[in-house]
């Protein structure tokens, strides 16, 4: 059985309250949703990833600890906050691939199959990373739309309850959003 969200979110504050006792119960109350949101973010990218859901998990886990000052408003806004945690380990993760495809300030090394087929999806998770962010210094709002919706996989309601808007407004966000990136991202192929 699932723990309700009352749960998770009292568990989330009494971490942040410094108990860290409930750090693994709250591990074991999340672990499964965690492991769906990787498994969302996963689908997009490369075939050959190298990263496995379990390690996306993982270190998106870390990063969430390390934010002991966020109030965790209920279970919604915390997957939130995780599957944002989720798509910038993914995109540390492909500027490193890049750096180091590059050479990464180290002499040139043999070149191998993976990295010819990783470099364009690691180009388009790069260029859609770079383009959220101009899209968050115009619209920050539909930015976190936009995260929410196709990172975090919640719905128009579950997103509105996070942004505390109504279900129309995410609506009018999302397909704003969505046809500013179409267009961004269309420019750069161009």
């Amino acid at each position: 059985m699932e723990p309700a969200g009352d749960d998770i979110t009292l568990l989330l504050n009494q971490l942040k309250q410094g108990r860290a006792e409930v750090q693994e119960q709250l591990m074991a109350a999340i672990y499964r949703e965690l492991r769906r949101l990787a498994a969302a973010h996963l689908r997009r990218e490369r075939d050959d990833h190298t990263l496995q859901a379990t390690e996306l998990v993982n270190e998106a886990f870390v990063k969430l600890l390390e934010h002991q000052n966020c109030t965790w408003e209920n279970r919604t806004h915390f997957f939130a906050i995780a599957s944002t945690m989720m798509r910038r380990v993914l995109v540390d993760y492909a500027r490193k691939r890049n750096r180091l495809k590059r050479g990464g300030g180290e002499a040139p090394s043999e070149l191998n199959e993976e990295v010819f087929i990783s470099e364009q999806k690691s180009a388009e998770i790069l260029e859609l990373d770079a383009a959220l962010d101009r899209l968050s210094q115009l619209e920050p709002r539909q930015t976190r739309v936009v995260e929410l919706r196709y990172f975090a996989g919640l719905s128009v309601e579950e997103a509105a309850e996070v942004l505390s808007v109504s279900p129309k407004t995410i609506k009018r966000d999302w397909n704003v959003a969505r046809a500013w990136l179409h267009r961004e991202l269309s420019s750069i192929g161009s």
